[in-house]
Formats: structure tokens, C-alpha cells, sequence
């Protein structure tokens, strides 16, 4: 895991502005710094990279790596190297390093872009050919690894992080609007947009390569909407799955150096933990705990007695991490860290609990991100499921008897949370829609009608825009399967858009690589050869994982309540961060510019406070906006 940074027949990159995005990026990597540039200015080419040491440790496996006109920057892991490594041996290439960076480097020069569909890993790499004069920007599968890029003077300049282009975009890069009216949307921003105007995500799945006359050539080697969203014939069941399980632990167990896991006691981290551990008993376990106070008012599950005595059952050492920053100190620093205005708390969970292992020594863990998405185990897919039915009642008792009954209660008292009830008017307040609105709106913090209250009029043609690009995505999915259409849209949108870009800055900003052993190629082609009538029986969600389970778990754990990898927000927002509200919130730029209405603002946090309404997270998310916003020098 590493840090990459560069710029191709970009001007005003140079050796000054090489530096300051390498220094921008250092926490990526503070095993090794290297730069490389290009011999004559026929190309204008520099390199730079960041390394976090976990394959071949040795100084000659550090980049950028060099060999025979071929140069190298690469972030990531290539789970298979030691095959295809073998493979390229037979045929007759000579190897000078033990490490997946230097097959990754020869398997380009055999295979070409073809070599991406042979790569089982995560990866951000590029690639510059001395021959042909070409530079080649490569990404994952599901964009598991970051990798953003402009273009500028006909070639083009990329960082593995939005901060390592700040040196080239100045002081006060222009804002895309779009962009920010998704985060207020989603509390997050879709991989089809980027915070800075004329700044770009490279799409997951695909490679850019960019010629010496400057033009670019965009393709993709994986395409979801074959790869997944297709009819396949195949037919998975437990006992397949379990294997496919099995293997993807095993080949993300591949490093030189220790391994431990994210332990929430709950289904997707313990299987694989016990799945880790049959392979390599030395693994180690980091789990989160929140103040009894903070766990009362949000209705937590206790999520910490389930991981001790899981890790009791099978003797693995349990580290408990707990949460409980001064959360008005982090906030700001988790901001700049994000990148984009990301509105979710989990991130301040991800970032404390990596650096709680980075301290003890630890360099690599893994996380059960990802089961969600592909298995269909998130609350929302049950939920849309039940809406189905429930447009099927009398408009008459919908409207007039179950939506007032709902609306009327109270989500917390003073001390505690009723979890019940936020549910409730949750699901009230999609469940009439079509089905693509009614999933869309059972995980976005507004509706259309709510966003243009909320938005300057001027933004409202981008909700439309946001709203179409959803339901195209949504359209994609499997034609006869409502299941996996929300599974395949998650997988797409939510996945990567959201859960992988927190958890790749958040463990990066402490010099830590996670690993998702669900996220996987293996693991997300069997996941949707999967019917989802097999994936929600009734009102169990991710059942068939949970069979497959069975088979190394105790049905304790298997069947347990699902917890969230999620933070007290409610407790902070009321206790904490009272202030920061009030001064940021209600009364700070968004507000104050017409950004977004000052009145309806007001009301949210009335109404939160006052347990009317549980508004907690839209106020995070407007505080983070804010923050973000300020941090930009827009205050």
C-alpha cells in the first residue's frame, strides 16, 4: 500500500510541485520516498511515490520502479502475484525482486492491458512506457484503491488523494456545484463526480493511457453490467460459496508482514476473522466500545461482548479501541483527511482504530466491508422489500391512519434513543414511492421536494441530474431481481462512493493498509450468481452467508441482531458539539451565502434537539460541508 503522484507533459509540474504532492501524501507512505524524471523533456515526465512496506521489504522492491523502459508507480496489493509471477518465469522473464510490484511491471509487458483481467488485488497504478512514450493510469476493479487526475496542456497530472493535486490547483480550486449538492444528498459524493471542477476519479475498472500528441484513450476491462448485472448460468449454493469464502481469506492473508482484523463481534468480521485465523493463528483483532452514555442515546447493540467472546471461543488476542475523541478537535482533522465532504461518522471509527494498531505495530487489516453490498444485508433492502407490500394497502389506511401514527412519535427521550421509531419514520417516508425512488430515498437524507426547500434554486436543475444518473445505474441491475438490482447498485454507487473512499483515507491518514477480503472478484461474481430470494428468506437478510456461516461460526453470532460500524452521532450532536452547531451550522457560510435555507436549517436542529425528529445525520453532514467549505477559504 502506497502513496503514487505524477504529471505527463504537465508544465507547471515541476520539481518544486513534484515535492509538495509527494509531501501532501506522506502519511501514505512513510517507509520510502522515491521520484523519478523523465531523462530528456521530450515527455516531461515525473514520477513520485510513497511507500507502505508490506511485500519484499527490501530497498530494491521501492519506487518508482525502473526496468528495462518501463517506470512504475503503484499503490496497492496483487493477492495472485506469486502465480503469475511463476507463470511469467516459465515464459522466460527474470525477476531481480520478490515483489507483486515488479510482476505487476512484467505482466504489462507481456500481457498489455489484458493483464488487468488477471490481476486478483487492489490497485491504482501508473505505468510510463520510455519506447512508445505513453503513460498508462490503471484502477481496480471496484475502486478499492483512489486515483484522481486532471488533465492540463494535452497531457495529465494524478495523486492518490485529492490533496496531492492541491500543490497544481492553487489556493482555490473552483468548486463542481454537483458535486456538492450529491453530498448533501447522499452524504457522499458518487465516483462519477469530484468536489473540484475539471478534476476526475478514474472510473474503477478502467485504464487511461495518454500519447505524446496528448490524446487519451479511456477503456475498461471490467464492466459490471456484463460482469455482474448479466445472466451467468451459474449456480452457486453454500457449499460453493464457502469455498470461494475460504479462498478469497486466504489470498488476502498474502504480506511480509503481520496481519490483524477489525472485529465488531458481528457476522461479516467474524467469519472472516475465524477464516484468517484457520490460515495464520497469529492474527490479532481490534475492536470498538462507546461510552455507556453515547450507546443508550443512539440504541446501540453491544456489539463489544459478542467480539470477546467470539475471540475467547478461539483464542485470539482482542484489542478494544474506544471511541471517544474529542470529537470537536478530530472533526476538522478528519475533514481534510476525507478529502470531499463526506458526512459519515464510521470514518472517525476507521481512522481511530487504525492508529490504535499502527501503534501497537501493525501494518495491514482486514475489514468484512463489502458483505453488505453484494449479499444484500443492509436494513434498506429488507425495507424495500416490506414497501413492495406495503404499496399494495389501501391508499385510504396508508395515508390516513399508518403514516400519521408514525409521524407523531418521539425518536429519543432525554437519555435514550427508540431506535423503533427512527426506523419507522424512515421507512414511512419512502415506502409509497416506485421502487428505484423508494431505494434511492431510503438511503438519501432528502427527497426531491426536501432538496429544493433546502437548496438555492439555481442547484435544482443537479438534483435532477443526480436523481436521473441513479436510476440509470439502478436500470442496470438484474432485469427480474429486486434484490440484486438494490445489490448491484450498492456495488456501483454506495460501495464505492462511500464505504471503500473513508476507509482508504481513513486507514492511509495512519499509515495503515485495509484489506476486503469481500471485495473481490471471486466473492462478487459468486455473490450475483446468487438469486436474491436466496439472499433475503423472509426477514432474514444475507441469509445464504449465514448458512455458509454455519459452518464456522455459533449460530449466536450468525443470527444475531446486525449492529452498524457507526458512531453516537445523536450523543455528539446533542452534547458535544452543541457549539460547533449553532455557530456552523445555524449561523455559518452555507447559510449565510443562500446556499442552503437558513429557516429550514433552524428547523432541523429544533427538531432534533426536541426529539421530534431525528435529524442528527443531516446535521453532521451540514457540518462537515462547512467545515470543508472553510478549509477551502470560503469562509
Amino acid at each position: 500500500m502506497c502513496g503514487i503522484l505524477g504529471a505527463y507533459n504537465v508544465a507547471a509540474v515541476d520539481d518544486r510541485c513534484i515535492a509538495a504532492m509527494s509531501e501532501a501524501i506522506a502519511h501514505r507512505g512513510p517507509d520510502a520516498t522515491g521520484t523519478w524524471n523523465s531523462p530528456d523533456d521530450a515527455h516531461r515526465v515525473r514520477l513520485g511515490h510513497r511507500r507502505l512496506s508490506i511485500i519484499d521489504l527490501s530497498a530494491a522492491a521501492n519506487q518508482p520502479f525502473v526496468k528495462d523502459g518501463l517506470v512504475l508507480v503503484f499503490c496497492g496489493e496483487i493477492y495472485n502475484y506469486r502465480e503469475l509471477r511463476s507463470e511469467l518465469r516459465t515464459a522466460g522473464t527474470s525477476f531481480r525482486t520478490d515483489s507483486d510490484t515488479e510482476v505487476l511491471l512484467e505482466a504489462w509487458r507481456r500481457w498489455g492491458p489484458a493483464s488487468l483481467r488477471r490481476l486478483r488485488g487492489m490497485f491504482a497504478f501508473a505505468l510510463f512506457d520510455e519506447h512508445q512514450g505513453t503513460l498508462t493510469l490503471a484502477r481496480d476493479h471496484f475502486g478499492i484503491k483512489p486515483l484522481f487526475y486532471t488533465a492540463r496542456d494535452g497531457g495529465v497530472a494524478f495523486a492518490s488523494e485529492l490533496k496531492g493535486l492541491r500543490p497544481l490547483l492553487g489556493d482555490s480550486p473552483p468548486i463542481d456545484h454537483t458535486a456538492i449538492v450529491a453530498s448533501l444528498m447522499y452524504y457522499w459524493i458518487p465516483e462519477d463526480h469530484c468536489v473540484y471542477q475539471g478534476v476526475h476519479k478514474l472510473p474503477a475498472g478502467s485504464w487511461l493511457q495518454v500519447g505524446p500528441d496528448g490524446h487519451q484513450r479511456l477503456e475498461r476491462f471490467f464492466d459490471p453490467r456484463a460482469e455482474l448485472a448479466e445472466p451467468s448460468g451459474r449456480q452457486v449454493g453454500v457449499e460453493e460459496l464457502r469455498r470461494v469464502l475460504e479462498d478469497s481469506v486466504a489470498a488476502h492473508l498474502v504480506a511480509d508482514v503481520p496481519i490483524s482484523t477489525f472485529l465488531s463481534g458481528g457476522l461479516d468480521s467474524s467469519l472472516l476473522t475465524v477464516l484468517a485465523a484457520r490460515q495464520n493463528r497469529d492474527i490479532d483483532c481490534y475492536t470498538i466500545s462507546f461510552r455507556q452514555e453515547d450507546r443508550r442515546l443512539e440504541a446501540m447493540p453491544d456489539d463489544l461482548s459478542y467480539a470477546r467472546k467470539l475471540a475467547g471461543q478461539h483464542g485470539l488476542r482482542l484489542h478494544e479501541v474506544e471511541i471517544a475523541p474529542d470529537v470537536a478537535d478530530l472533526l476538522p482533522r478528519m475533514v481534510h483527511t476525507l478529502d470531499e465532504p463526506i458526512g459519515d461518522a464510521a470514518a472517525i471509527n476507521a481512522y481511530l482504530i487504525c492508529l490504535a494498531a499502527r501503534d501497537a505495530g501493525v501494518k495491514v487489516l482486514l475489514s468484512g466491508m463489502g458483505a453488505d453490498e453484494l449479499f444484500g444485508g443492509y436494513r434498506k433492502h429488507y425495507a424495500c422489500l416490506l414497501a413492495s407490500k406495503y404499496r399494495r394497502l389501501p391508499g385510504v389506511l396508508r395515508h390516513h391512519a399508518v403514516a400519521p401514527m408514525v409521524n407523531r412519535l418521539p425518536v429519543a427521550g432525554r437519555r435514550r434513543g427508540y431506535r423503533a421509531a427512527r426506523w419507522a419514520k424512515r421507512f414511512i417516508a419512502f415506502a409509497d414511492l416506485p421502487e428505484e425512488a423508494a431505494f434511492r430515498r431510503s438511503y438519501t437524507h432528502y427527497d426531491v421536494a426536501d432538496l429544493h426547500e433546502l437548496l438555492d434554486p439555481e442547484l435544482w436543475p443537479r438534483v435532477d441530474q443526480l436523481v436521473d444518473e441513479h436510476a440509470s445505474v439502478y436500470a442496470e441491475g438484474p432485469a427480474d431481481d429486486q434484490v440484486n438490482r438494490m445489490c448491484y447498485t450498492d456495488t456501483r454507487m454506495f460501495l464505492a462512493g462511500l464505504n471503500l473512499a473513508y476507509t482508504d483515507r481513513a486507514s492511509m491518514a495512519a499509515s495503515t493498509e485495509v484489506r476486503v477480503p469481500y471485495v473481490d472478484k471471486e466473492v462478487a461474481a459468486a455473490a450475483f450468481a446468487i438469486p436474491g430470494s436466496a439472499k433475503i428468506v423472509g426477514r432474514e437478510r444475507k441469509a445464504i452467508l449465514k448458512q455458509a456461516a454455519e459452518a464456522w461460526l455459533p449460530k449466536e453470532i450468525v443470527y444475531r441482531p446486525k449492529g452498524l460500524f457507526s458512531a453516537p452521532l445523536r450523543a455528539w450532536i446533542r452534547r458535544d458539539l452543541v457549539d460547533m452547531v449553532e455557530d456552523l451550522v445555524a449561523g455559518g457560510t452555507l447559510v449565510t451565502s443562500g446556499l442552503v435555507d437558513k429557516q429550514m436549517v433552524r428547523t432541523m436542529i429544533d427538531d432534533d434537539r426536541r426529539g421530534a425528529a431525528d435529524r442528527s445525520k443531516e446535521i453532521w453532514q451540514l457540518l462537515t460541508l462547512e467545515v470543508w467549505y472553510r478549509q477551502q477559504g470560503r469562509d
